[in-house]
C-alpha cells in the first residue's frame, strides 16, 4: 500500500515537471519566434486599482468582468434549473401533450447554436420583454438605493435590459440539457419505488418531492455540476451583445493595451478560479452521499 502511494506521488511529480517544461517551452517559443515582449507588471492594475477620490481599492476592468460573469452564471443557472425541472417533469408525466412540448423544446435548443439564440432573443424579443417587465420604467423611476441594489445583484442599471435578455437566453439554452439530465435521473430510480408510493396512497407530487427527486439528485449531481461549469464558460457568448462580462472586458482591454497573451492568460486563470472550486465542491458532495449510502 505504501509502495503504491509512493509510486503515485512520483508519477504526479513527473507529470507536473513535464507540464512546467511544456509551459516554459511555449513561453520561450512565443518570446523568440514571435519576438513578443512580455509585460506582466501592467496586469494587476487592470484587476484592482486605487481610487483617489474615495480613498479605497476598487475593482477594475477584469475584476468587474469577473463579477458580472458570476452574477450572470448564478441567475441563468438558477433559471435554467427551474426550466429543466419543469420540462423534465413534463417529459416523465402521463400527458402526451406535455411530453411533446418538452421533447420539442429540448430538440430545438440542443440543435441551435447559442449565438443564433442570443441574436434572435436580443434583437427580436428583448425590447418586448423589457416592455412587458417594465424594466425601462423601473430604471427611470428608481432612486439611488434601488440603483445600488440593481448594480450589486445584476449589473449597471442602464445595462439591465440586455443583461436580462442574456440571462433568459442562457437559461433557456442550458435548461434543455438540464431537462435531459433530470429526466435521466428520474427514470433511473427503480420502478418499484413508484409502485410502493402508489400502494401507500401518495400522490405523484408527494412521490416526486419526498421519494423520487432526492434519489435522482444523488445520481445526477455530477452531471448537473458539469452543466453549471459549462454554463460559466458559455456565458462568454453574451459578449456579442456588449454584456460587460469577463471575455468582453478582456477584448476591450486587449484592443487598448495590446497585451494580448497576458490578458487572455489572466482571463483563463480567472475562469479557472470559478470552475475549479465548483468541481471540487461537487466531489466533496459526492463523497458525502457515498458515505451516507454506505
Amino acid at each position: 500500500m505504501i509502495r503504491a502511494h509512493r509510486s503515485s506521488l512520483l508519477l504526479d511529480a513527473v507529470l507536473l515537471v513535464l507540464l512546467a517544461a511544456a509551459v516554459g517551452f511555449v513561453g520561450y517559443r512565443i518570446t523568440v519566434g514571435l519576438h513578443y515582449t512580455w509585460n506582466w507588471a501592467l496586469i494587476p492594475q487592470y484587476i484592482i486599482r486605487y481610487d483617489e477620490e474615495s480613498g479605497h481599492w476598487v475593482a477594475n476592468y477584469l475584476l468587474q468582468g469577473l463579477l458580472t460573469t458570476v452574477r450572470l452564471s448564478l441567475w441563468s443557472g438558477a433559471l435554467a434549473l427551474v426550466f429543466g425541472l419543469f420540462m423534465a417533469l413534463a417529459a416523465t408525466g402521463g400527458s402526451l401533450f406535455r411530453r411533446m412540448v418538452s421533447r420539442t423544446y429540448v430538440e430545438l435548443m440542443r440543435n441551435l447554436p447559442p449565438l443564433v439564440l442570443i441574436f434572435i432573443f436580443y434583437f427580436f424579443l428583448a425590447d418586448q420583454l423589457a416592455l412587458l417587465l417594465g424594466i425601462d420604467e423601473l430604471i427611470r423611476n428608481s432612486g439611488e438605493r434601488t440603483r445600488t441594489i440593481i448594480s450589486l445583484l445584476f449589473c449597471k442599471p442602464e445595462n439591465l435590459s440586455p443583461f436580462v435578455a442574456a440571462v433568459i437566453t442562457l437559461a433557456i439554452f442550458e435548461g434543455a440539457y438540464i431537462t435531459e439530465i433530470i429526466r435521466a435521473g428520474i427514470l433511473a430510480v427503480e420502478r418499484q419505488q413508484w409502485e410502493a408510493c402508489h400502494a401507500l396512497g401518495l400522490s405523484r407530487r408527494h412521490t416526486l418531492r419526498y421519494i423520487i427527486l432526492p434519489q435522482a439528485l444523488r445520481q445526477i449531481l455530477p452531471s448537473l455540476a458539469g452543466q453549471f461549469i459549462s454554463l460559466i464558460k458559455d456565458s462568454a457568448i453574451v459578449s456579442v451583445i456588449s454584456i460587460q462580462e469577463l471575455s468582453y472586458q478582456g477584448t476591450q482591454l486587449m484592443a487598448s493595451t495590446y497585451l494580448t497573451i497576458e490578458v487572455w492568460v489572466t482571463i483563463a486563470l480567472m475562469y479557472l478560479l470559478l470552475t475549479l472550486p465548483a468541481s471540487m465542491g461537487v466531489s466533496l458532495l459526492e463523497t458525502k452521499y457515498a458515505r451516507g449510502r454506505t
